[in-house]
């Protein structure tokens, strides 16, 4: 036997994304890219501000210094983290510090930093469904377990009542995903207060900090003038992770950061176990390149005006199909209710007619099927009668 038991089984339900984005490339094969409908994977398309395609002219000349690609600080570029500190101090409206950021290979590099620093064997963190599905993997990486409280229909907006039930003395962080992949919706300043009023309870209960930690790529995509409110103004054993992925338009490069809160009791316990885990997990640092690439492009951002556009054309051809779903407040996916909830069929439905979307059980959420519009214009134009024809077959059949 070739792998452990664990991993033989993460293949066995590996994330529904990826199946999808695979099966589409069958499809792409076999049809022709533009006769596919491809909303499987959250890729963003949009090119990189010119701040970093000039950064990249400027590199080839850097590359030949000595040493000007090797080895760095394992919390990042000291240059890099000052102008982050300042940058996210005008963004989170919280004073931070250089030392109060760690630059990480991307949001995924940090979750698994922080998890790796704070949680002891079976702790547990809780996410609220629908929920980025690498969450359990990352929490299970570092022997921990990953609990799951569902939002409410049909917005998906936060069910405190039940996360009140949810925490136990093993409770060590719970994650919030706002702007929330898949469903779009932007928890608001009450629910963070009140999360926090209750995990000042809980964590004085228990005898031990629960962290509250923020994952937040899609801050930066907000329609109709959302605010992302920051928890670290409500609750001191707060931690943001995040990336530049989709607002810089770098996914490959990989880098992302961790900001523990300023007002955190014994702040530099936390900052120093980050610094070893982001070593010893084997990153070491995040990608130099992207880095420099970030020190040039920061305060920059992708067109999102064309993601407020699709956003625009998406939602008209979901309703025009009959769909019922709740407009997103941020991100770049819709996440439908599928007809009659009959997610599987719908899957199916959808695959015959060269469309792929996301069932909404990888998400933690059946029931829902997730559409990302980070794709062409044109692409979404010509879905609408490939989607049309797969909700009628469903409603035909029940």
């Amino acid at each position: 036997m070739l792998l452990n038991t664990q991993v033989k089984t993460y293949l066995q339900r590996s994330s529904w994304i990826r199946k999808m984005f695979e099966k589409g490339a069958e499809l792409k094969k076999e049809f022709g890219a533009d006769k596919v409908f491809d909303f499987s994977l959250g890729n963003p398309d949009l090119p990189p501000p010119s701040s970093i395609i000039n950064e990249f002219v400027k590199l080839k000349e850097l590359s030949s210094k000595p040493l000007a690609l090797g080895y760095m600080p394992n919390a990042g570029l000291p240059q890099l983290r000052e102008k982050l500190a300042l940058f996210l101090s005008k963004e989170q409206g919280v004073s931070i510090s250089r030392e109060e950021v760690i630059i990480t290979c991307g949001a995924a590099g940090g979750i698994n930093a922080l998890f790796r620093a704070i949680l002891e064997p079976k702790d547990e963190v809780v996410a609220f469904a629908p929920f980025f599905v690498e969450y359990g993997f990352y929490a299970e990486n570092h022997n921990g377990i990953l609990k799951v409280v569902k939002t409410k229909e049909p917005d998906f907006s936060l069910d405190l009542g039940a996360l009140d039930q949810a925490i136990g003395e093993k409770t060590r962080a719970i994650i919030l995903n706002s702007p929330n992949n898949p469903s779009g919706q932007v928890y608001s300043e009450q629910e963070i207060k009140e999360i926090a009023d209750l995990l000042r309870k809980k964590s004085q209960k228990f005898g031990k900090p629960i962290f509250l930690v923020a994952d937040e790529p899609y801050r930066f995509l907000v329609y109709d003038g959302v605010e992302v409110p920051s928890i670290l103004k409500f609750y001191e054993f707060s931690v943001v992770v995040s990336s530049f992925s989709k607002s810089l338009g770098l996914a490959g490069e990989r880098v992302g950061y961790v900001l523990v809160n300023p007002d955190m009791p014994n702040k530099q316990e936390l900052l120093a176990g980050l610094v070893l885990t982001n070593r010893i997990l084997g990153f070491v640092n995040a990608p130099i390149i992207g880095q420099y690439l970030l020190l040039a492009g920061l305060g920059s951002l992708v067109d999102i005006s064309v993601y407020q556009k699709r956003r625009q054309l998406m939602g008209q051809i979901l309703e025009q199909a009959g769909l019922e779903f709740t407009w997103p407040k941020g991100g770049f996916y819709f996440f439908p209710k599928a007809p009659n909830k009959q997610e599987d069929d719908f899957i199916t439905a959808l695959l015959k007619e060269n469309v792929l979307a996301v069932p909404g059980k990888g998400f933690g959420f059946p029931g829902y099927v997730r559409f990302a519009f980070c794709v062409p214009e044109e692409t979404i134009k010509r879905s609408a009668e490939a989607i049309g024809k797969a909700v009628q077959n469903i409603l035909e059949k029940y």
